[in-house]
């Protein structure tokens, strides 16, 4: 990656590579064809999963689906999958990448995620800490050098196997991706180790949370993102009639 590449407009960051693209996959396409710079950080591997033959598969079908996606970077820190928790290590890891990509937005997970991987949980906790730890000066040992950064905007993503809103925050909005639904789905398809041909259920759900998701908004597909504090506008035409220019 050359310095022309820096800093980022968005890094989204999932607990394991393919939970961006299921949370925002749509949202990462629709921001690259809108000329932004996009990045992914999966704070493990993945490994070990069931379907997968060896780590260096999972890190390949990764890559192919941030190709398909069109970001920019994708960054796969070496977190213990499985036993991902919340620690000062796994703050640090993350805040150094933050420091690098230089990034505006951050999107993240935003809540447990019942019956599904705890890793998700700790994900939340250790994004949440590591945008405050980016920012924070007088710390340059933790950073090897790396001057700080403050994010201007933090969002919480959720899955589509979740609940459509996440308690405790007002600001849900959804994104258009009726032009990128596809294109999301095959940055999911890449994961043939995660979802073979039994699992082929899967891609109905996606398909169908991310019409559902867009109904209330009057798009043909939409993903729901919830912003950390509330949000305001001074275009408030464009706002309620979702006009983008």
């Amino acid at each position: 990656m050359h310095d022309n590449d820096l800093p980022f407009d968005v890094l989204a960051v999932g607990a394991h590579p393919d939970d961006v693209e299921i949370a925002c996959g749509g949202t990462l396409a629709r921001l690259v064809h809108q000329g932004y710079r996009v990045g992914i950080v999966d704070l493990t591997d993945g490994e070990p999963t069931p379907g997968s033959p060896h780590p260096d598969v999972r890190l390949a079908e990764a890559q192919e689906a941030a190709r398909r996606l069109g970001v920019c970077r994708r960054v796969v820190l070496n977190l213990p999958n499985r036993r991902l928790f919340d620690s000062f290590e796994a703050r640090v890891a993350l805040a150094r990448q933050l420091r690098l990509f230089r990034p505006k937005i951050v999107i993240g997970f935003g809540s447990k995620t019942p019956m599904a991987s705890p890793d998700h949980w700790q994900a939340m906790l250790i994004t949440d800490a590591a945008i405050f730890y980016s920012r924070l000066t007088k710390w340059d040992e933790h950073f090897d050098g790396q001057p700080p950064h403050t994010v201007s905007a933090q969002l919480y993503f959720r899955l589509p196997f979740e609940a459509a809103t996440l308690d405790g925050f007002s600001s849900h909005f959804t994104v258009d991706i009726g032009r990128t639904l596809e294109t999301k789905l095959a940055a999911v398809h890449c994961y043939k180790t995660q979802f073979p041909p039994a699992k082929d259920y899967v891609f109905e759900r996606i398909r169908s949370a991310a019409i559902l998701a867009g109904l209330g908004a009057g798009f043909t597909a939409g993903e729901t993102f919830v912003t950390t504090k509330p949000m305001g506008t001074d275009y408030l035409v464009r706002m309620v009639l979702g006009q983008s220019g």
